[in-house]
Order: C-alpha cells, then sequence, then structure tokens
C-alpha cells in the first residue's frame, strides 16, 4: 500500500516486542485522539457559548437543552477532559515504570510532564466556564491559593482573574486562558513531544546489540492498531457521553455562600484534603510544587535504569524511581478517596 502523510507520520518499523499493547497500554495515541475529540467539541460548543457573567451558565443551559445533539456534544467534551487526565496519568507511569527516560529521552519526558499539567489547567478552565452555583468555592479556593505564594502572589492572583472578586470577575480571563493561554500551549508542546519522539528513535527498546528480540513491526501495521484502538476507546466514549450527562448547576447569581458539601473537581479533591491540615502556602502549594519537581527530576537524579532494561516493565535498575512514584501515587489517591 502506498503509505500516505498520515502513515508518514509514523517511523518506517518500530520493535515488535516494544509495540505491543501490554507495553504501551496505547496511553500516548489515546491521549492525542481525546485531545482532537476535546478540539472539535470544544469549537462546536463556541458556536452557542456566551462567557459573560450574566449569561454564562444559561448558554451552557441553552447548549444542554436546546441545542440539537448539544447536550451530548457536551457530554462529548467533558467526559473526553476526565479521561485524558487518566490516560496522561497512566501515561507517565508507564513511562518510569518501563524505564524509558533515560538520555536521550530525558527532555522529552519534561515535555510530556509539562503537557499532563496543561492538561490539568485546560480541565479546570473549561470546570469554572460552567459559571454555576457549584464552581464559586473551587474558584475562590485555587485564586486565594496564588495570593498565598510570597513575593509574586499578588501578580500571579491578578493575572489569572483580572482583580477584584473571582466569582464576579473571573470568567472572561478564565475564558481566555482556557482558549488560548493554555490551548495554544498544550497544541505546541504536543506537536514538540510527537516530533521529539521520532527524533529520539522512536519508541523506546535497547541497543541494537543488547536487544534479542530483531522482529518488527511496519508503520501499515502500527497505523492499523492505531485505528482499531481509537475505534475501542471512541465507541465506550460515546456510549458515556449518551448515557451519563455531564455535571450542571442553577446559574450563579451575586457570590454563593460556601457549603459543607463544597467540592473541588475530583482531581484536586486531594489538594482540598490536605488544606484542612493548616497553612494554605504549604499544603495547598508548596506540596504540590514539591512531588511536581521531584517528578521533574526523575531522569537526572535517580539512578539511570541499565541500557538492557529499557522498555522492561519494573526493572530493577530503577526500583528507586518506582518506589518513590509508586507512594507519590499512592498518597494522592488515599487523599481523593478520603474526600469524597
Amino acid at each position: 500500500m502506498r503509505p500516505s502523510f498520515f502513515h508518514h507520520l509514523h517511523p518506517p518499523t518500530i520493535p515488535a516486542a516494544q509495540a505491543r499493547w501490554r507495553h504501551t497500554l496505547g496511553a500516548g495515541g489515546t491521549a492525542v485522539f481525546l485531545l482532537l475529540i476535546l478540539g472539535v467539541t470544544g469549537i462546536l460548543e463556541m458556536f452557542y457559548y456566551i462567557p459573560n457573567p450574566e449569561e454564562a451558565a444559561l448558554s451552557v443551559q441553552t447548549i444542554t437543552y436546546h441545542v440539537p445533539f448539544g447536550g451530548f456534544v457536551r457530554n462529548l467534551h467533558y467526559w473526553s477532559a476526565q479521561l485524558l487526565i487518566i490516560v496522561s496519568a497512566i501515561h507517565l507511569l508507564r513511562v518510569i515504570f518501563t524505564a524509558v527516560y533515560a538520555p536521550p529521552r530525558r527532555f522529552n519526558y519534561l515535555l510530556g510532564l509539562a503537557l499532563f499539567v496543561l492538561a490539568i489547567m485546560l480541565d479546570f478552565t473549561g470546570y469554572i466556564l460552567r459559571w454555576d452555583v457549584d464552581i464559586c468555592w473551587p474558584l475562590t479556593t485555587g485564586t486565594n491559593l496564588l495570593k498565598t505564594i510570597p513575593l509574586i502572589g499578588g501578580f500571579l492572583f491578578r493575572l489569572a482573574i483580572g482583580g477584584g472578586e473571582a466569582c464576579q470577575t473571573a470568567l472572561t480571563r478564565f475564558y481566555t486562558w482556557h482558549l488560548f493561554g493554555l490551548t495554544v500551549p498544550i497544541v505546541v508542546l504536543g506537536v514538540w513531544h510527537i516530533f521529539r519522539v521520532r527524533r529520539d528513535g522512536g519508541i523506546a527498546a535497547p541497543p541494537a546489540n543488547l536487544f534479542l528480540r530483531r522482529a518488527r513491526v511496519p508503520r501499515n501495521e502500527l497505523v492499523r492498531r492505531e485505528v482499531l484502538t481509537m475505534f475501542a476507546v471512541g465507541i465506550p466514549l460515546i456510549l458515556l457521553a449518551a448515557l451519563v450527562p455531564a455535571p450542571i448547576a442553577p446559574a450563579m447569581t451575586g457570590v454563593p455562600s460556601p457549603t459543607d458539601e463544597a467540592r473541588a473537581p475530583w482531581f484536586f479533591l486531594w489538594v482540598q484534603e490536605m488544606l484542612k491540615w493548616g497553612d494554605p502556602f504549604i499544603f495547598g502549594v508548596l506540596i504540590p510544587l514539591g512531588i511536581l519537581a521531584v517528578l521533574a527530576l526523575v531522569p537526572y537524579v535517580f539512578p539511570q535504569p541499565a541500557d538492557q532494561d529499557i522498555g522492561r516493565w519494573f526493572p530493577k535498575s530503577n526500583r528507586l524511581a518506582q518506589s518513590v512514584v509508586a507512594l507519590i501515587g499512592l498518597f494522592i489517591l488515599i487523599l481523593t478517596l478520603a474526600n469524597r
């Protein structure tokens, strides 16, 4: 078959052992697929969404209940965003637990970590754009955490919401952040990340002199597997969007009082739980940034994986990095479940 442009985006061949689904989990390709769905459904929602505090929530209700297929498109956008965070986290864990972050892929590991952070911020800003009664507490708490940062806290707060009361004035800023301040960087870094995968030699595998299984998969077969994965992800996602509606609440009027039931989005529940322990700067800013710093330093300060271990699940040579990241994941999971 004559290669198309889409085929040329892939290397001519890749190692068969590292191309298996149980090795990659399909996480990287699935993340790209979900980003495409988010882009298309987000553009469709823009035709009806009105980004001003008086009409935003009503326009979301119009999209959900009055626009033909509007509810389905909104559900698809919402569930794709939630799955993107889960799939990105799985991809990050897979990279660490199969030791594929070693040189020359250290910089690309940082690009992937930056994409993960941008995906979380993109989800949070999209959550705020509902502008209903449920978003006021997370918006106020999240932006007030910026104020606690010494020296630059006030500047970051004004940069995020433009000043004033967050639940009255932040919508325009968050709409701009969502559409341009975060979407454009995630597209640019995403293309760069994929380019670096090709430039760094494609999928990670041990050096040729240590690689016992020399069978390789041609790119036509790789593309076929990617299309099958898209169907495997797309069909359950369509069913989920058709059967489970995205959250929606009454429009926000004034500044709602926080209640005991106020909750952060699910991916920030662990931070909300820590805020009960004391100083908001330490537990809401310093510890999350510390965890991010540890993840960023994995390829640089932890023992490097042995060449023969690259691309193998849970190798002994990077056991320390695996243990630290597993403890971080367990810490976040326990706090998230404790705050449900």
